[in-house]
Parts: C-alpha cells; sequence; structure tokens
C-alpha cells in the first residue's frame, strides 16, 4: 500500500503482513464471473461490487483491464448493479488507474487532512517527499467526479498529537473540498482497535457537526460513527 495509516491495518506496518501476490486479471475475472453466475442461478440479489479489502486496489498493474472485465460481467449478470472502488487516491498521477477510475459508479477518494503535518502523520506516505498538496493536484484530474472520504480522529502517535477535527484542520478540509467539488462526502471515525493504541473514536455530535459544515455547502454528506 501507498500509505502506511496509523488507523488502518491494511495499510499499517506493511513488513508485518509479509507480499502477497496480487491476482492477475484473468485469475479476478474468472473468480468474478464464478460468483456471479452462482449467485443469479441461486436467484440472490446484489446490492455493489465494492474493490476495497486489505491493500490498495488501484497497485494491481491491470486494474484499469481488471475493472473493465468487472463491468462487462456486470452488465451481463447485474445490470443495474453499481460498481465501488475505495483508494487511497495516491497513483492518480499513473493515466491507466485515472481512466479505470473513471470507468466505475462510485470512485472513492480518499483525504483525511489538507494540512500536510496531519496528513503525513495519519497517512504516513511511503514515499517521505509525498505531499498533501500532490495529493490534492490528483484528485483535481477528476473535475468532481468521484466521492471524497474522510477519516476524523485524534489522538497522538510516537508522542505527537493529533486532531483532525479543530477549526483549522476542518476549516482547511472544507477550503479543499470546494475546490475540488466532489460528488458527494463519505466522513466516518474509527469503529475498532486500531494499530495505533493511542487514537479515539470521535463523537456522533463532532461529527455531526462536521458534516454540517459541508452541507451548508451545499455538498451531501454520509456520516459513519
Amino acid at each position: 500500500c501507498s500509505f502506511d495509516c496509523i488507523y488502518c491495518e491494511c495499510g499499517y506496518n506493511s513488513e508485518r503482513r509479509g507480499d502477497k501476490r496480487l491476482h492477475t486479471r484473468s485469475e479476478v475475472k474468472e473468480a468474478l464471473q464464478h460468483r456471479l453466475s452462482a449467485m443469479k442461478e441461486a436467484g440472490e440479489g446484489l446490492d455493489v461490487i465494492t474493490f476495497a479489502g486489505n491493500g490498495e486496489p488501484t497497485l494491481n498493474p491491470e486494474f484499469e483491464q481488471i475493472i473493465s472485465d468487472t463491468i462487462e460481467l456486470r452488465n451481463s449478470y447485474y445490470p443495474n448493479v453499481k460498481i465501488s472502488v475505495l483508494s487511497n487516491a495516491t497513483r492518480l498521477k499513473d493515466d491507466s488507474v485515472f481512466r479505470g477510475l473513471m470507468q466505475v459508479d462510485n470512485n472513492i477518494l480518499k483525504l483525511d487532512s489538507a494540512i500536510d503535518e496531519t496528513f503525513k502523520l495519519l497517512n504516513a506516505p511511503n514515499i517521505s517527499s509525498y505531499t498533501v498538496e500532490e495529493h490534492i493536484e490528483g484528485l483535481k484530474r477528476f473535475k468532481g467526479n468521484f466521492i471524497l472520504q474522510t477519516m476524523f480522529v485524534r489522538g497522538s502517535h510516537n508522542g505527537v498529537e493529533l486532531d483532525n477535527t479543530t477549526p483549522k484542520e476542518v476549516n482547511a478540509w472544507l477550503e479543499v473540498v470546494k475546490e475540488l467539488n466532489p460528488k458527494s462526502i463519505m466522513i466516518y471515525t474509527i469503529d475498532r482497535d486500531t494499530p495505533e493504541k493511542d487514537l479515539q473514536k470521535i463523537t456522533p455530535e463532532v461529527m455531526r457537526d462536521i458534516a454540517s459544515k459541508a452541507e451548508a455547502l451545499g455538498y451531501k454528506v454520509s456520516v459513519s460513527c
């Protein structure tokens, strides 16, 4: 993963997880076709096909082709079902990744802080020179054709205090929201144990207050807390 996020097992201390082989395009297509076919035959419903989980989907070198195959299979078996990708948005300079994400119904991209110090503390990018400004420029490529996802949390990491719910943080985030103009926004907080033990869940009241500020700008906001 391009981030070693301090709140997420999929990206934290990647050396502990060991190297895992990326599935090939043909393997993904075969597995998905088998699953969709079985579900269709059994008369099972389906809401959404989501790429997420233990790692970053766009790291697969065949990501764009896998998305194309997924769309083809979706159209054959469940034509009304949406396709979603949850991405940390670190590989948006790659034109193939960009094209793949532009094909899906729900292109969900992360931005946890608009302030570089907090951004790096929360996400711990594997390339130390990677900045929040660079991250935001990548998001701008979509011209608003994406869903913005943000994790709100407070606590400390390696003795450094962090809190991306402060007025300074939220105001900076809202300014970037206006620049990016996403289709909608998803905000959430931690809901289980995290690799960094000194993090705290944000209260529903604070989460709803942040959401109301974005809603006042005209954005649809979903809150998970």
